[in-house]
């Protein structure tokens, strides 16, 4: 597998850290400063982020001898997405997990979750360890303040609703959530829905209340929010395939030392490593354990999805965007 640059260097900060040998970073070392970091992302306990957080945490405490300790805050317990991104810029927070929502800070960011922009999982990978991821980094680097460690793959985004939406026609009046990515909202009314901006943690009680008819997210999402309470099918629109981002605050980066930085580059890689494996054995867990709450998994006509939505897409997109989108389009 391709690796992107910055995983590249965590793997070459790891042996540069073994070389060093056990007293290049001691919390009982003179002049090495112990941190918190608070870590805040929008999933439950039991997902794959929370279960790959907690074993990165583990990981840079170790590394570290203890001279960092990650509190990790799920189900935004620290606020939501944008809250907990702000937070950080404002030192009240040190970490996030986020993807797409970044693009309000760093444009480039929006090409993370282009709708039918990726063809499959591998595709992503190819993108995010590549050039274009690189250049999405650096971005979100420079523009949004924050250092990316390391990343998730995410399973595509499906539609769910309490009716069957099988085309772009049955979306007439169908009310739906989705995330602060004005992207999603222009392609969504391109097919027909009428989309609205709500955090992830308002919208169980949205389609309980039917403030909302539905939302979209993957199916991990669609579990962790319980929303199998709520709605009843999981329509395939798969019009997304994207990754995610585990980031900190290049401030909170920047005043630590080199030793500890790079005690935290080695957790990120062997992290990321724990992350694909879990991913691998959980998804299609995931969907089995969804029918069985009773949700049905609906085949839809996505030819229909991405004619509706690719020129919306296109139209929306910068020069330098729609440059970034077509070079992702050639990327095998």
């Amino acid at each position: 597998m391709k690796k992107l640059r910055w995983v590249s260097v965590l793997a070459a900060s790891a042996l540069f850290l073994g070389a060093c040998g056990s007293d290049s970073s001691s919390s009982g070392e003179e002049g090495v400063e112990s941190v918190t970091w608070k870590l805040g992302h929008l999933a439950d306990e039991n997902h794959i982020w929370h279960k790959t957080a907690e074993e990165f945490a583990s990981l840079v405490e170790e590394k570290t001898d203890g001279s960092i300790t990650i509190n990790i805050y799920p189900s935004n317990s620290l606020g939501g997405e944008t809250d907990t991104i702000n937070a950080i810029s404002a030192g009240t927070a040190d970490m996030v997990i986020s993807g797409e929502t970044l693009q309000n800070w760093a444009p480039k960011a929006a090409l993370m979750a282009t709708p039918y922009a990726f063809r499959d999982l591998e595709h992503v990978q190819a993108v995010v360890e590549g050039e274009i991821g690189q250049e999405i980094a650096d971005e979100i680097n420079e523009k949004a303040g924050l250092t990316p460690l390391y990343y998730h793959t995410r399973a595509p985004r499906n539609l769910t609703s309490t009716e069957k939406i099988e085309t772009p026609a049955d979306l007439a009046g169908f009310s739906m959530r989705v995330p602060n990515v004005p992207l999603f909202l222009n392609a969504w009314e391109a097919a027909g829905a009428k989309p609205q901006v709500m955090d992830f943690n308002e919208v169980f009680t949205g389609i309980q209340q039917g403030v909302i008819n539905g939302q979209e997210n993957p199916v991990d999402l669609i579990q962790s929010g319980a929303l199998y309470e709520v709605q009843n099918f999981v329509n395939r629109t798969e019009h997304v395939y994207s990754w995610i981002y585990v980031l900190v605050g290049n401030a909170q980066w920047e005043a630590i030392s080199d030793e500890q930085r790079a005690a935290v580059e080695e957790a990120a890689a062997e992290a990321q490593a724990f992350g694909e494996a879990l991913y691998t054995e959980e998804i299609s867990k995931i969907e089995a354990a969804l029918e069985e709450e009773g949700m049905e998994f609906v085949d839809v006509d996505q030819d229909a999805f991405r004619e509706a939505m690719v020129p919306a897409v296109e139209s929306f997109l910068s020069e330098e965007q729609l440059d970034l989108y077509n070079r992702i389009l050639e990327t095998e």
